[in-house]
Formats: structure tokens, C-alpha cells, sequence
């Protein structure tokens, strides 16, 4: 039982098992909605219901229900909790993995089974379509044999929908399969009729073949081709439903794929690889060149590259070294890694990411919920007007046989699987295409609020901004000291400070110092109002806020920071001004470009944040946007976003921290930065999970080609059924092609859905007006 606790409630999934369309996804709703209290949402497309239940029902009664609706039901399998996980041996991680393969295998397997019965149906139907419609080729009792093709086809190639039909009777319920049945049985029986008892299996008999139904004088005339066509055409449109359902559910099983089954663990014992179950937080484990990270840790020893493309979407390999946090999934494309692990199981990175997706593949926009309304009476309404046609056929004095053809493509044109896959499928593709571009999004209300969002509020710190001080320039007097010269030494008296500058100074001249650690510092002292001061290599350094005269250079270095709201540091050697080093937050890259592109698309971009206005001012400035709000406290934040709701926009917020949590849950749609904090991400409907701005702009024209998508797909499943079901009825549409155009009008939705699996950003990412802008830190 998956449950998570909301008030009195728990959500328990439940895999259903025999769906084929939207009436049985309304059907299984209906059923578990008649329980006091109980609400739940079924996707055709996943086999998945989540349902939303007080606590003393238990799962199995919920099991029961979708049953008692004639479908299979059954629980994921429990999670293992943290006390069996420490008495999960090497044998049992074997077993689980040996279980997995089982799985896997019998998949295969029922997948294979399908395809046997096509090709079978196949081989066996075909020989019946020509001979029906090439008069020619029709040889001396030619009837008879198509007569034998054609029966395992209306019997075993059909048996399953015979089945789910029967099945449905016992529970008073029709379904897809019962249209798909009833047609088969009705073409199938009254071709029996026409052979034995109507003149049709007399020697030499000839059939003409149109593609309107009329009626045969003097003979009664052969529907074997329909007996056929239809369970081949559905047969061939259900198994390329499947295989483009599965290539929709591609990036999901891509993330799962992602997760480490063992791992290499080093302590007192020295080194040994266990199953991940067993790792815990706070043990080491090792990361070789080119394995993949076992779960999110802080590397404790060792410097490399990792990739992690495949976790957030960043396209560049990012360097690490001891303190870096790193992401399970990654892989470490460089040197030898030790790592102590921060997170496992369900509380790791990719276990949320994972999470997210499926959830928001759960989820119905509003106009499935409609489409899934009229399924749930389609099917009914389809066999009443098959009867009544049938009925008015005969009443009008028409051929029986006219009239049985009209009834035949009624049943078999119609088609509710379009209606039922329209959504599902493009939330599954957009949804894991979505996490492929580091872009999670909560479910498909998500989507429909991103859509229609028009004034985006971005914090600054952590957002526009990596949110880390960095060194930005370094002007060195020329002289005795060269510019390399003098960042070393002032990263090397920096080492003992803990302030923010401090420590960009020293991982700054770290990252310029290739001949090997910083010099020791001896002598240092903290000086209040100014920095800080040591000896190294026998010299009197300072590192501090400038006081005094400058030399011309670096006065003029000191304006130029103070204009680009930077935090200006002096370097004396020897009592000497060495150096002025500016420091402030680094802009992302792809910040200005991200704000151009929302700008495009129609998006009003508004800067607020905690920060002072001069350091707010510049990031605005440098980012082209024109209205900014400084100093913000997070109820002012909150009543921004009000203010911009009340004048008609629709709003989104942007942020990382706790100081943002209020503003995105005030506003329309709340957007984290997947770098922030728990609370903002808790808070949040879209996560952005690799850190970069730009990712909201992919976001934003993915949610609109996907709901663009969700309404042609909806447009062709009632526009399909609008138009052929009246030319059914009027007698002019052949039962074999009214079965191919059921088949293809699902297809062509899952196809439809499908072209996002490979939807692409119109703009390259890379680096555009980056720079160090930001916030003065002030003396310490």
C-alpha cells in the first residue's frame, strides 16, 4: 500500500489490469467512487488508479471493488522498510534481481503472445480479404475456404474480446470489447446463415464487392471479410497502441533504469560491495571512473567531472571536488571518488524526480475529465443506435442485409479508445520529455496553468543568480607583484576566515593556483570593520574594504565596482596596495537570454527580491528587465503577487529559499528552482531540476505545444466519431473499413502524442551575458 497521509485520508495506487478504453477507465471510477468517502483518477494509458480513501478501508476492499467492476486489480509491491533492508543479505539482493528478470521476462512474453496472434490472424485473414473484394479470383467454392479461414479467426483471434465482453455482461457493464464482439459475432453468424441456409454455398457462387453496402438479389450475401477484418484491424491497431504507449512511458523506466543496484562501501572493513538497499547515510562508498553515483552524498576525497545529463538535463559536465554535493544517477567521468552518502532510498534526488513524473502522469486536465464523462456513456448509446438503425432499416422495407450492414458498422466504427488516450498519452510523453530537460511539473493543472501564465516574478539570489560569491575581476598595480602573485597570496591568508568573501577569495586563487596548495598563514587575525591579516611566504598581508587614497587603477577599478554593485576587496602587501578584487554573485548563464525569451512568448518578467536596490538595480539592468522591487520581506512578496493577480495577470513565481515559499503559494503557478531549499520546493507546482533559468522557457512552450497537442487529439476522437457513426448509420460505410478506421483513429492519437517524446528547445542553450552581478557584502 503506497499511502501518504492528507487530514483523515490515504492515497493507495492500485495497478488495474483489462482496461482497452475511456469507458472502462469510467467504469473503475464510478465503482470506487460509490464507496462513502472515496474518490479516485484511472489512466488508460499507465493501468494505474490513484485512489483517495479514508484510513479504515483497507486496500485489499479497494482491490475488490475495481474486480467486482470485471477488471484485475492488484497493489505494488511494498516497499522495504529500513529493518528488513538490514537483514537483506548478498543472497536475497540476487534473489530481487533474479525476480526483476522474472518480471521482465514474462512482459516479453505476453508481448510476444500478441504478436503470434496477429501474425496468425494475419496469415489466415488475408487470403479472406482478397478473394471477397477481387470478384476475379473468386474460384470454384472458394466460400468454403474462406469459410474455414475465417472461423479461428471470429473464434480464437477474437476470443479475448469475446471474453472482456462476457466478462462485462456478468458485471452489467459493455465496453470497447463489446461493440468489437458484437460485431464479430454478428458478421460471423449471419455469413454461417447465408452458407448453410441462404443460397451462398452453393458451387460456382460469385460476390461483387463495393465499397457501399447494398443489397445481393436473390442470395444472401457473405460478411466473412468483416469477420475477419475486424479483429485483424483491431488486433494490428491495439499492438502499434502499445508499442507507441510504451515509447511514451520511455523516460520514466529511462529514470528508473538510472538507480544503482549495488555498491561499493569502504570503511574499517576496508572495501566491499553490497546491495544499495543496505547503504545508510553517512557511510563512504567509492566512485570509479565511469560508474554511475549510487545515491546523492558530499564527495569527501577526490576531484573529477560528472555528467548529469541524464538526471537534470545539464548539458556540460560539472567538476567537483571535497565538499560538492553530488546526485545519484550521475556518472563520474573522471577520477576516483569517495563520497559519504546525504540521502537513500526514497529521500534521493532521482526517487523524487522519479516520483513527481509518475504522479503527474496520474493526473486528468479538465477536458479529459470531460471526455471521459461521455465515454462512460458512449458505449450504451452506440449499442442503442446500432439496434435502432437495424430496427428502422427493416421497419423501412430494406434488404436484411443492408440493414444487418448498417447495424455491423455502427458497432465496429465506433471508437471511445481515442477519447480515453488523448490525454494520458501526451501527459506521459510531455511529462517524461518534461524530466529529460530537468523541467518536473506536478500534474497536467500544472501545464494548464503554465499555458495561460503571462507575468513571471523571479527572485534574484539563487535564481538570476548562482546565489554563491565569486571573484569577478582582479586589477593588480603593475610592479613587483604579478596579478597571479597576488590572488594566491591573498587566498592564502582568506583560508582562515569563515565570512562569504573569504571563501570565493580562497577557492578563487585555488582554482588559479595550478603548482599546488595555497601557502600556510601564520600570524592571522580578524581585524572588526576591515578583513583580515597573516604573514605568508615572510610578507605582511592584508585582504580588507579600501580605506584611504588609492592609486589611479585601482580607484578607478573601485568605481567601476561600486557601479556594477560588486563588493570591492583590498589587497596590501607589506602596507603597500597590491590589488582591489571585486566580488559578487554570479549571474547564471542563460539568464538574459531566458528573460528575452519569456519577454517573447508574451511573459511580463518582474525582479523581486530580499536584497538591497543598488545590487537588484544591476542584476535588472544587466537582464534587460525594467521593474524591480528590492528589499523585499516574504509577506511583501506575497502581497506583490496579489497585487499583480488583482490587475488581471496571471502570475508565477520563481525562487529557492524559505523566503520565497509564501510568494509561491500565492500565486497562480509556483515555480522552485530544483538547487532550493525543501520548503520551496514543497511549495512549488513546477520544479526546475538542473538550476538553470532557461529551463522555465523550455517549460513554458512545452506546456503549450502539449495542451495544443491534448486538444487536437481530443478534437480527432470526437470529430472521428461525430462524422463516422452517421455514415454508418445511413449505410455508407463498409463494416472492414469502418473496423481499419476504429483501429487507426487510436493509433493516430498515441502517434500524435508520441512526436513530444522528441520535442526539442527552437534556441540552443549555452552562455550569454554572464557576469559576477550582485549584492555587496559589506565589511566584516
Amino acid at each position: 500500500m503506497a499511502g501518504e497521509p492528507t487530514a483523515s485520508l490515504v492515497v493507495t495506487d492500485i495497478t488495474v489490469g483489462g482496461m482497452t478504453c475511456a469507458a472502462c477507465v469510467r467504469r473503475v471510477e464510478k465503482k470506487l467512487a460509490k464507496l462513502e468517502g472515496v474518490t479516485a483518477t484511472v489512466n488508460l494509458a499507465t493501468g494505474l488508479a490513484r485512489v483517495s480513501h479514508p484510513a479504515e478501508y483497507a486496500a485489499g476492499d479497494l482491490v475488490t471493488a475495481v474486480e467486482q467492476a470485471g477488471y484485475q486489480a492488484a497493489l505494488p509491491a511494498p516497499a522495504e522498510d529500513d529493518a528488513d533492508a538490514e537483514e537483506t543479505d548478498q543472497d536475497d539482493a540476487d534473489e530481487t534481481d533474479q525476480d526483476d528478470a522474472e518480471e521482465t521476462d514474462q512482459d516479453d512474453a505476453e508481448a510476444r503472445r500478441e504478436r503470434e496472434r496477429l501474425l496468425v490472424t494475419a496469415l489466415l485473414a488475408v487470403p479472406v480479404l482478397v478473394l471477397s473484394m477481387v470478384p476475379a479470383w473468386q474460384f470454384r467454392n472458394w466460400q468454403w475456404l474462406c469459410f474455414m479461414l475465417a472461423t479461428p479467426v471470429a473464434v480464437w483471434s477474437a476470443w479475448p474480446f469475446h471474453l472482456r465482453a462476457l466478462r462485462g455482461l456478468r458485471h452489467s457493464t459493455a465496453t470497447m470489447d463489446t461493440l468489437v464482439s458484437l460485431g464479430v459475432v454478428a458478421s460471423f453468424s449471419w455469413s454461417v446463415y447465408a452458407l448453410f441456409l441462404g443460397g451462398a454455398g452453393e458451387t460456382g457462387m460469385r460476390m461483387s464487392f463495393s465499397l457501399v453496402p447494398s443489397a445481393s438479389e436473390g442470395m444472401a450475401h457473405l460478411y466473412l471479410e468483416a469477420a475477419v477484418s475486424v479483429p485483424l484491424s483491431v488486433l494490428t491497431g491495439r499492438f502499434l497502441e502499445g508499442r507507441a504507449r510504451r515509447g511514451t512511458g520511455e523516460a520514466l523506466r529511462s529514470l528508473a533504469e538510472l538507480a544503482a543496484k549495488k555498491v561499493s562501501v569502504r570503511d574499517g572493513q576496508g572495501e566491499r560491495s553490497i546491495p544499495i538497499e543496505r547503504l545508510r547515510v553517512g557511510q563512504i562508498f567509492v566512485v570509479r571512473p565511469g560508474e554511475r553515483v549510487a545515491t546523492d552524498g558530499r564527495v569527501t576525497e577526490g576531484s573529477s567531472a560528472v555528467d548529469l545529463s541524464l538526471v537534470t538535463g545539464e548539458s556540460e559536465p560539472v567538476e567537483v571536488s571535497p565538499g560538492s554535493a553530488l546526485v545519484g544517477g550521475a556518472v563520474n567521468a573522471g577520477g576516483l571518488l569517495l563520497v559519504e552518502a546525504t540521502a537513500v532510498g526514497a529521500d534521493t534526488q532521482l526517487a523524487r524526480i522519479t516520483r513527481l513524473v509518475t504522479e503527474a502522469q496520474a493526473g486528468k486536465a479538465r477536458a479529459q475529465r470531460l471526455a471521459d464523462a461521455v465515454a462512460g456513456v458512449f458505449v450504451p448509446v452506440v449499442m442503442a443506435i446500432a439496434v435502432t438503425v437495424l430496427g428502422f432499416w427493416l421497419g423501412a422495407g430494406a434488404d436484411p442485409q443492408a440493414a444487418l450492414t448498417a447495424c455491423v458498422a455502427v458497432l465496429v466504427v465506433a471508437c471511445p479508445c481515442a477519447l480515453g488516450l488523448a490525454t494520458p498519452t501526451a501527459l506521459m510523453a510531455a511529462t517524461g520529455r518534461g524530466a529529460q530537460l530537468g523541467v518536473l511539473v506536478s500534474g497536467p493543472q500544472t501545464l494548464e496553468a503554465l499555458q495561460h501564465v503571462d507575468c513571471v516574478v523571479l527572485d534574484k539570489t539563487g535564481t538570476l543568480t548562482t546565489g554563491h560569491m565569486t571573484v569577478a575581476t582582479v586589477t593588480a598595480l603593475p610592479g613587483s607583484f604579478g596579478q597571479d602573485d597576488v590572488v594566491r597570496l591573498a587566498g592564502a591568508v582568506e583560508q582562515g576566515s569563515e565570512h562569504p568573501i573569504g571563501r570565493a577569495v580562497t577557492a578563487y586563487a585555488r582554482r588559479k593556483d595550478a603548482a599546488g596548495p595555497l601557502p600556510d598563514v601564520t600570524d592571522f587575525a580578524t581585524i572588526p570593520g576591515f578583513g583580515v591579516s597573516g604573514r605568508v611566504d615572510g610578507r605582511t598581508v592584508e585582504v580588507g574594504a579600501p580605506d584611504g587614497r588609492l592609486p589611479r587603477a585601482l580607484a578607478k577599478a573601485l568605481a567601476a565596482a561600486e557601479e556594477a554593485a560588486h563588493t570591492p576587496v583590498l589587497v596590501t602587501v607589506d602596507g603597500r596596495a597590491a590589488a582591489l578584487v571585486a566580488v559578487g554573485d554570479l549571474v547564471r548563464p542563460g539568464s538574459y537570454r531566458a528573460v528575452d525569451r519569456l519577454r517573447r512568448l508574451g511573459i511580463r518578467p518582474v525582479l523581486a527580491t530580499g536584497d538591497r536596490k543598488a545590487p537588484a538595480e544591476a542584476v535588472a539592468g544587466a537582464l534587460g528587465i525594467d521593474e524591480v522591487h528590492a528589499r523585499c520581506t516574504p509577506g511583501e512578496k506575497a502581497a506583490l503577487v496579489r497585487e499583480l493577480k488583482e490587475e488581471g495577470y496571471r502570475v508565477a513565481v520563481v525562487g529557492d529559499g524559505v523566503n520565497d515559499a509564501a510568494a509561491l503559494a500565492a500565486a497562480d503557478l509556483g515555480i522552485a528552482m530544483g538547487s532550493g531549499t525543501d520548503v520551496a520546493i514543497g511549495a512549488a507546482d513546477l520544479t526546475l531540476a538542473r538550476g538553470d533559468i532557461e529551463a522555465l522557457v523550455d517549460a513554458v512552450r512545452l506546456a503549450r505545444r502539449t495542451l495544443g497537442t491534448i486538444r487536437a487529439n481530443l478534437a480527432w476522437a470526437f470529430g472521428y466519431n461525430v462524422v463516422t457513426v452517421p455514415l454508418a448509420m445511413v449505410g455508407l460505410l463498409d463494416p472492414m473499413f469502418a473496423a481499419a478506421a476504429m483501429s487507426l483513429s487510436s493509433v493516430l492519437v498515441v502517434a500524435n502524442s508520441l512526436r513530444l517524446c522528441s520535442w526539442q528547445p527552437s534556441v540552443a542553450r549555452g552562455r550569454s551575458h554572464g557576469g559576477a552581478l550582485g549584492a555587496k557584502a559589506g565589511v566584516r
